[in-house]
């Protein structure tokens, strides 16, 4: 168990009761041979800590909420820790991660992963297999649709390109994307064949978040993956790959709460935050308070 849980959360609800969402960290998911993942393992703490000063204003009006966190409701979201994962043991962090999902799943509750890389979306989106259809809402500036780097099929540059050959995933728009990474031609093209909507940078911030959301079906469950890098380094300057144009920190939430109001959220990952490259913990805290937008959008929506 972490020594601090995120915004003093409790690690399990009083008299049984089922919590509407379940925190959990993974540090590690499928590493490339010769890379070092242990800077991304260090996230969910950092997350974590940037969230304390908050832990005392839980009730206190949330002005990106319209109301307090829980929305009047008694606290009903737990922080269960990290997994155990280990740098290199890929199978086993994989599976690590699928069983943890299944587990919040069972609940049931919405489960929160705080990664790590994008290596560790892959096992959450497939402990969804038994509870599909689900669309994915990726928030990232680039596809992850290589088919395998180094021999290695499951790692950061992966997840959309598995998560498109899995049954229950229904669908998948991609947001966000703006400048250069390892996608080439073919991988854009295996991506359209599937039938993918980009949405870039650019257009986000010409037409506002609709021009992502009106990709999503009314009514339908969705997973979101939402990779540090999406945001503009002014702001989220704590990722491996520091890209100018990205997505402001409104524009996020505002992703968030639409999403809420067109459809339901039924997963949640936040990945690609790489604390050594932050800069006064702007990043740790940027992504608490989306995890907090997060949260207080499940709880409206159930």
């Amino acid at each position: 168990m972490t020594a601090s849980l995120f915004l003093g959360f409790p690690d399990r609800l009083a008299d049984g009761r089922i919590p509407s969402a379940v925190i959990f960290g993974a540090g590690h998911g499928s590493t490339y041979p010769g890379k070092d993942s242990s800077g991304h393992a260090l996230a969910a703490d950092a997350i974590r800590a940037a969230s304390q000063d908050d832990a005392a204003l839980v009730e206190h009006w949330d002005f990106d909420l319209g109301g307090p966190l829980f929305n009047g409701k008694p606290g009903c979201c737990i922080d269960a820790g990290d997994i155990p994962t280990t740098m290199h043991d890929n199978a086993g962090n994989r599976a690590r991660i699928e069983a943890k999902t299944r587990e919040v799943l069972a609940l049931p509750a919405v489960p929160i992963l705080l990664g790590g890389d994008c290596s560790v979306t892959f096992p959450f989106l497939a402990g969804f297999a038994d509870r599909g259809p689900v669309w994915i809402l990726q928030i990232d500036a680039h596809i992850d649709w290589r088919d395998e780097v180094h021999g290695e099929r499951y790692g950061y540059s992966s997840p959309m390109r598995r998560a498109s050959e899995m049954p229950h995933v229904a669908g998948m728009v991609q947001v966000g994307l703006r400048s250069v990474g390892s996608a080439g031609i073919t991988e854009i093209e295996a991506a359209r064949r599937y039938g993918s909507r980009f949405v870039t940078a650019r257009e986000i911030h010409a037409q506002g978040v609709e021009a992502a959301l009106r990709h999503i079906p009314e009514g339908s469950r969705v997973v979101v993956t939402l990779d540090g890098d999406a945001l503009d380094p002014s702001i989220m300057p704590g990722v491996a790959a520091r890209t100018p144009g990205g997505l402001t920190y409104t524009q996020v939430i505002d992703l968030i709460a639409g999403l809420g109001r067109r459809a339901r959220i039924a997963g949640f990952d936040l990945v690609e935050f790489y604390p050594p490259a932050d800069i006064d913990s702007l990043s740790a805290l940027t992504a608490a308070r989306l995890l907090v937008n997060v949260i207080g959008t499940i709880v409206r929506q159930v």
